[in-house]
């Protein structure tokens, strides 16, 4: 199953090449965190590799927190952008 997975997110990083940086993180966000977290969070700015997404609620904020990295790697790599960090908000 884990290879189906890399190929599916292979081919969606060779299919964004058209899209501005912020589209093609929109693209790769549910690809990255699962649909079920996609859902909780909003990708809302990014500039100069810091990626902004806003969260619904304080304990999804703190679930997508604890995997910071993991997410910044994984979006950077399906989505073929720099993402050096990323700033979760809570949604006013």
């Amino acid at each position: 199953m884990e290879g189906i997975r890399d190929l599916l997110k292979k081919s969606l990083g060779q299919s964004l090449n058209s899209l501005r940086d912020e589209d093609k993180l929109a693209a790769a966000w549910p690809v990255a965190c699962g649909r079920t977290m996609a859902e909780r969070g909003t990708i809302v700015g990014y500039y100069e590799g810091v990626l902004r997404v806003q969260v619904e609620n304080r304990a999804w904020l703190q679930q997508l927190m604890s995997m910071r990295g993991h997410l910044a790697r994984e979006m950077a790599r399906i989505a073929g952008v720099t993402v050096c960090e990323i700033h979760f908000e809570m949604k006013r």
